[in-house]
């Protein structure tokens, strides 16, 4: 008898299975013999030894070691996505958008990808915990690493920032108050996303991120509506 496909993960064609596979044993490898030896004594032909792949195949899905141990950062989704919010007018309340533009997000990194059970493969989840491990003890992986959200949630803000003037003509008018707006609204979106982490890695990771993110912005929209 076999065992039920979850949800998400019976469209995935085999190809995007051995795909998400790879790029998972990829990071488990570099997480554990960075753990174990210290990163400075891992090397790429190491790491893809312990994947079983070769370094060509290592950097067709990572352009460092670096980056296979920090892991992939959230991406601002498509120039659609991004007019759909932008467009979506007063009407919509913002963190409503900005909750599903930042779900498209993390659905295209390592925390959306689903595995089918049985798959021998590190889940989300285990590498979130060794990830978060090794930062701690590496200070400037983890500087490299607040880098690269400072990037993500700099872009975020600049998308904020033309909802804003679109629903908002007079604000729009004066560059800083928009500006300040902006970053307002992004610092408190991303309060949302971060309680989500935390909600989800402490829960062991059993639930889709996306489903924990929206449950994070419904109680911050509930916040916010007792907040006078």
């Amino acid at each position: 008898m076999t065992s039920p496909v979850p949800d998400g993960v019976a469209e995935l064609g085999l190809r995007e299975r051995k795909r998400i596979a790879t790029r998972r044993a990829i990071q488990l490898a570099a997480l554990e013999l960075a753990s174990e030896r210290g990163f400075d004594r891992v090397t790429v032909d190491e790491i893809s030894h312990a994947a079983n792949v070769s370094p060509r195949t290592f950097f067709n899905y990572f352009p460092s070691k670096e980056t296979a141990i920090i892991g992939e950062l959230p991406e601002l989704p498509d120039e659609e996505s991004i007019e759909r919010f932008i467009q979506a007018g007063p009407e919509e309340p913002i963190l409503d958008g900005m909750s599903t533009l930042l779900i498209a997000a993390i659905d295209t990194g390592d925390l959306g990808d689903p595995v089918l059970p049985g798959e021998k493969t590190a889940s989300a989840q285990e590498l979130h915990v060794l990830r978060r491990a090794l930062l701690k003890d590496n200070p400037e992986l983890f500087a490299q690493r607040m880098a690269s959200m400072h990037t993500f949630e700099d872009a975020l803000s600049a998308v904020v920032q033309r909802r804003l003037a679109h629903d908002d003509p007079e604000l729009a008018a004066d560059q800083e108050a928009l500006h300040q707006r902006a970053r307002l609204v992004t610092y408190v979106a991303f309060a949302g996303m971060r309680h989500a982490w935390s909600c989800w890695a402490d829960h062991g990771g059993v639930e889709p991120l996306s489903d924990r993110l929206r449950a994070s912005f419904e109680q911050l929209q509930a916040l916010g509506a007792h907040v006078h």
